[in-house]
């Protein structure tokens, strides 16, 4: 028995080992988060703005509101029209994911095509399953769309077959886009996600959510420091108690009408119990946990159309699989188990105003 003990003790690596290995994978890892998560002198991730932000419906949109654009002028550098434009999405993004539930919403499928790319894990770049407009990646297609680019290539990217130019690669304004100006090719035409007499209300949510949660979750994940970590970590749950507490009266954040904070909200809390409350280390909660955030998830889940955009294998897939300095050895876990977002919400109770 002591012999067994004594070899047991010598299969560990000395002291010596356990430190170098910690300088050097500290090191590492500090090096590749600098890459992959910009950061600022605290330590906190701060996420680069998006580069090209075009509207469909108007040629000179910089003092314009987007919803209402003069979608008819001859004039427009890019007019809506059925076929003419793609969305490049990643399956995983959560941002890229906001386009595709708008879009079902809207019924849009058959006015606007969609390509999906996946990360590469040893490249850290988005790719096509197959050549596209001659091209086998999105670096590639930014460069098609802009010669010369040197900035980050992410999806959402709403793309101009025509012209062979990007239009928009920021999510929050793509969904704007999607809401309003394809009505004539959708499906859906009078849901208005947008309206008029709740922008207000909207875009104080959109705000406050984006920082603390949307990205919220982010900064906790990709924070380089303790203090930037708990920063992150007290205001992202700080939020979602507050949205807990007003989903207690109302059926969505703004009332009775489904909206875009709502969507912009959503693709966060279902990846939440995925991987963010483990890997993000978001893990005071779950949202399952909460009151009334996990039946309102689940209101939103059941919407027609919307399950089909939440694809759980690729989003496990891209966190675990690609985020190396996350998590290192790959390894994919088996779980949770999301059969339970098929269970009733009796959130109708609140209003009679459905989806349909």
């Amino acid at each position: 028995m002591n012999k067994q003990i004594k070899k047991k003790g010598k299969s560990l690596p000395s002291g010596f080992i356990i430190k170098l290995g910690k300088f050097v994978w500290t090191t590492m890892w500090k090096f590749m988060m600098s890459n992959l998560a910009p950061r600022s002198k605290t330590g906190a991730y701060v996420r680069p703005e998006s580069q090209f932000r075009n509207f469909i419906g108007t040629t000179d949109t910089s003092t314009l509101d987007i919803a209402t654009l003069d979608i008819n002028n001859p004039e427009n550098t890019y007019p809506p029209a059925k076929g003419r434009y793609r969305l490049y999405v990643g399956l995983g993004c959560p941002w890229a994911h906001r386009t595709l539930v708008v879009r079902a919403l809207k019924g849009l499928e058959d006015a606007i095509e969609v390509s999906i790319v996946s990360p590469s894990p040893d490249q850290g770049i988005w790719i096509f399953p197959q050549e596209e407009e001659g091209l086998r990646t999105l670096p590639e297609l930014y460069n098609l769309g802009s010669p010369g680019y040197q900035g980050r290539c992410t999806v959402p990217v709403l793309w101009d077959k025509q012209t062979q130019t990007i239009v928009n690669n920021e999510s929050a304004e793509i969904i704007v886009i999607l809401n309003s100006q394809f009505n004539d090719f959708a499906t859906n035409p009078t849901l208005d996600l947008y309206p008029e007499q709740l922008r207000s209300q909207i875009d104080e949510w959109n705000e406050k959510i984006y920082h603390a949660v949307n990205n919220g979750v982010y900064r906790c994940g990709f924070a380089q420091t303790q203090s930037a970590y708990d920063q992150a970590c007290d205001e992202l749950f700080t939020t979602l108690d507050e949205i807990d507490a007003v989903l207690e009266t109302n059926r969505y954040l703004c009332g009775e009408e489904l909206t875009l904070a709502d969507v912009r909200l959503f693709t966060t809390l279902f990846r939440f119990d995925i991987v963010y409350y483990g890997l993000f280390k978001c893990n005071r909660r779950r949202i399952l946990d909460y009151q009334n955030l996990g039946s309102y998830l689940r209101d939103l889940y059941q919407l027609p159309k919307v399950s089909e955009t939440c694809d759980l294998n690729s989003i496990k897939q891209d966190y675990y699989g690609n985020l190396f300095p996350l998590n290192p050895g790959g390894i994919i876990p088996s779980g949770p188990d999301i059969s339970n977002l098929w269970e009733p919400h009796n959130r109708e109770n609140f209003s009679e105003k459905v989806v349909s």
